[in-house]
């Protein structure tokens, strides 16, 4: 049977009275019930969000409510006015900005929040919040509340409950990386709470007036008011404040608690600080959204204030869609120690870390090292401290670029100054300390330089942030890290790599992920790629991952002893004939040790599929001493192993002549063990050597071969004998073939073999007497062939047209009509 589906229908005069109910509840609240191309049945069926605003919008409005009241607004207006923007295609601002893709999720997250919590009945609780220790290190004093003394999270208090927390049912968050547009899609907000009055927190004064500038260029800019205070009246039902964290914590028992429906915190991350934190939990009436892209400070996480979270998106992902400029990187070995740095509340202690940086000879490294590296690229410095900043500028100017420091000191207009000129090309570097850390914008910059390193994976990625916005002049951003260039994750500082969790670093290469769709270059590359790299991952397995899949690159100087022995025994495996050379020089050049170039050959020698290669690299092997146990090893590899099958004569001359030149570190017991082992080995072609020079070889080692007994004994001694009285090299191939059968007869012939000569003469006399390799020719196998089967083709063409002319003719003589053959002469007539 079928299943039925039952969809809700309305009668025309139901319907009719919905819609002219819900028109007049839109002309009350400001925001649209009901759009045209929507069905009344579905969207306002019972039990529905919409449906359930317009029910308490239709009872305030019967109650003589002639505007809703802030709970109707605070529970509906917001979710009414995301599902307006959300209903355009696509979303835009008022200005007409469109809102991307991950702008628009932020949004959607939101409006399901909302209208989960509309339809549930009591509101339910999304989380509590909890008291914060530790404050954000700032260095405008008026802005900010002063750091804790510590960052310890085991003194952390509990979470409060949810009866000493109300408000944290209604604050929620969203996480987007630096420079991926938070400001647009705090705009969106401000759009869709078209009816609300809205108050935006974030943690600087310039911050303040950028806020101010961008919602003004986006279209809001007549709904911006000062703060209302208690006792005073919105000049406008839909006021739009921005001001500092600082403020809010000072005055926000001032706030009209009637004035603002929505509040919008930006760089959430700086809202946690205790003073902070409390005004927000104190001031319980709006719902709260906050915007970071990074959610932990020290010990304490932006989830403690903000519970709920509407929509996070990584760095990676953000990077994979093209959200923002690429990210290189460069890592300098640092100058200076730091290790006896101390660590307070989450990042370098200031004024240690200044003292062990701030020297005229690092200073003036740091400015060569930007100008040899990246001329007049615009970029950011970040020092430790004030005056590290204006003595590092004072060292730019000096190296011949244009550069100036800001800080705290800077007059605002002066400041503003600076930042303009920046903007405008007149300055190239701007040198700070942490002024330029958070917030400020500017597509422009293009490097970023750690001269002073942080610990703090939050401060990081806010630095970081000042490059990743996308600029059409702009192929990617710069980051320039002072650590060594095999650091792991596991070091005090931070660096690009570990806070994006690579698995290796590669001077110069992308480390973000690349865009799924490339945009068109229109810049050149301010760092190009090395052609090796090094693992920096601190997992074992992820670092032997590494080695695997890219031993080809891989700089084996920056890899411990057992590392380096993997990737020689990986590289052993699959290097190329034609890459021997390049690959060579990783060990001449790149400083592997003397144990990994001994597994590489050996394996090389044992496991590459190519027989030149296999011989090249057992050549090299014996080329320098090797332990007793190596070259046993490689004995038993080039009698026995089935891959020197074909190869097996050149790689036991290859061997003989080690032992006769003194390579292998061993006993003259095993020595002569060896050679004998590798002369039986090639018997057949010593036979061969020791018949062609004493015809009498092969009847002696015959004799020998089908004789038993005492006679098999005096055969033995006259093989001996005749051996004696033979060159070395004929002596040694006769003996080399010869094998006893009683123990008589075998004692026989390890005596003449010892009483031969020493063991080099003989390991000599014995390599003499097998062939040397074929040496390689000029051309390859291939074009040889190509070659023959060319002139194959040619051939077989001539004698094809031999063949169709013959025909041709043939048939041109069939085909012409035949010549009557001249009648003969008459014969003379006879005379009588």
């Amino acid at each position: 049977m079928q299943e039925t589906t039952e969809q809700p229908t309305l009668a025309p005069e139901a319907e009719n009275g919905l819609n002219e109910t819900a028109a007049r509840a839109q002309d009350w609240a400001g925001e649209p019930f009901l759009r045209a191309d929507e069905d009344p049945a579905v969207v306002l069926a019972a039990g529905t969000a919409r449906r359930l605003a317009l029910n308490d919008a239709v009872e305030e409005m019967d109650a003589g409510h002639t505007a809703p009241s802030y709970e109707w607004k605070r529970r509906y207006a917001l979710m009414l006015g995301l599902e307006r923007v959300l209903s355009d295609h696509p979303p835009r601002l008022a200005s007409g900005t469109e809102l991307r893709k991950h702008q628009i999720d932020a949004l959607a997250g939101m409006l399901t929040e909302l209208i989960a919590a509309a339809q549930a009945a009591p509101e339910p609780v999304n989380g509590n919040g909890a008291y914060a220790e530790v404050e954000v290190d700032e260095d405008e004093e008026d802005e900010l509340e002063p750091p804790a003394a510590n960052g310890d999270a085991d003194e952390l208090e509990l979470p409060l409950p949810p009866e000493e927390d109300p408000g944290a049912v209604r604050r929620f968050r969203f996480r987007h990386p630096t420079a991926s547009g938070k400001t647009i899609a705090a705009a969106g907000f401000v759009e869709a709470a078209r009816t609300l009055g809205v108050l935006i927190l974030t943690h600087r004064r310039l911050l303040v007036s950028q806020f101010n500038r961008d919602l003004t260029a986006e279209g809001y800019g007549d709904r911006i008011v000062d703060a209302v205070q208690i006792g005073q009246e919105p000049p406008k039902a839909n006021p739009l404040t921005i001001q500092t964290y600082a403020w809010f914590a000072r005055h926000w028992g001032d706030l009209n608690p009637e004035a603002y429906h929505l509040v919008i915190a930006d760089e959430a991350h700086t809202a946690l600080g205790e003073k902070t934190s409390a005004a927000i939990r104190s001031f319980t009436n709006p719902i709260y959204i906050g915007m970071t892209a990074t959610e932990q400070l020290i010990a304490k996480q932006v989830s403690d204030v903000f519970p709920a979270s509407v929509d996070d998106l990584p760095l990676a992902d953000a990077a994979r869609r093209g959200l923002i400029a690429p990210l290189r990187s460069l890592r300098v070995p640092p100058a200076a120690a730091i290790h006896t740095v101390p660590i307070v509340g989450g990042d370098f202690e200031e004024r240690a870390l200044a003292q062990a940086l701030d020297h005229q000879a690092l200073n003036q490294a740091a400015a060569s090292l930007y100008r040899d590296r990246f001329d007049s690229t615009p970029g950011i410095v970040y020092a430790a401290g004030v005056d590290h900043a204006y003595n590092l500028a004072k060292e730019f100017r000096a190296a011949g670029l244009k550069a100036e420091a800001v800080s705290g000191r800077t007059a605002p207009v002066k400041l503003a100054e600076i930042l303009a000129a920046y903007e405008r090309g007149e300055i190239d570097v701007l040198i700070n300390a942490m002024l330029l850390a958070e917030g400020w914008n500017s597509p422009r910059a293009t490097v970023v330089m750690h001269l002073a390193p942080t610990a703090s994976k939050r401060v990081y990625q806010q630095r970081i942030g000042r490059i990743m916005r996308i600029h059409p002049r702009k192929e990617a951003g710069v980051v320039v890290d002072f650590v060594p260039k095999a650091a792991t994750h596991n070091e005090r500082v931070v660096s690009l790599h570990s806070l994006l969790d690579s698995d290796f670093y590669r001077e110069g290469a992308r480390v973000t992920p690349a865009p799924r769709r490339r945009q068109q270059r229109r810049a050149r590359r301010k760092l190009s790629p090395a052609p090796w790299l090094v693992p920096v991952t601190a997992d074992v397995k992820r670092r032997l991952g590494v080695i695997t899949r890219e031993w080809q690159r891989i700089d084996p100087r920056f890899l411990d002893e057992d590392e380096q022995r993997y990737w020689a025994t990986i590289a052993g495996r699959n290097v190329r004939f034609d890459e021997r050379v390049e690959f060579a020089k990783k060990f001449t050049e790149g400083g592997a040790s003397r144990g990994a170039l001994e597994t590489f050959l050996a394996t090389c020698a044992a496991e590459n599929p190519n027989r030149r290669l296999r011989m090249t690299a057992l050549a090299d092997r014996v080329s320098m001493v090797v332990e007793r146990a190596d070259f046993d090893d490689l004995v038993t590899l080039v009698t026995q192993a089935p891959t020197w099958e074909k190869d097996r004569v050149q790689g036991v001359r290859i061997l003989l002549r080690a032992i006769g030149e003194g390579k292998a570190d061993a006993p003259e017991q095993i020595l002569a063990r060896w050679i004998w082992r590798l002369a039986r080995a090639t018997r057949k072609v010593q036979d061969r050597r020791a018949s062609a020079e004493f015809p009498e070889a092969k009847r002696l080692l015959g004799a020998l071969a089908n004789s038993r007994g005492h006679r098999h004994e005096e055969n033995a001694a006259k093989l001996v004998n005749a051996a004696r009285e033979q060159p070395l090299e004929v002596g040694a191939a006769l003996l080399a073939s010869a094998e006893g059968y009683t123990p008589r007869a075998n004692q026989l012939i390890d005596a003449a073999r010892e009483q031969l000569g020493t063991l080099p003469e003989v390991a000599h006399g014995l390599a003499e007497n097998l062939p040397a390799p074929k040496q390689p020719s000029g051309r390859s196998r291939r074009r040889r062939r190509r070659r023959k089967k060319k002139s194959q083709t040619a051939q077989q063409g001539q004698n094809g047209q031999q063949q169709t002319q013959a025909v041709q003719d043939g048939t041109k003589a069939a085909s012409e009509p035949a010549k009557p053959e001249p009648a003969p002469e008459p014969a003379p007539a006879q005379e009588p």
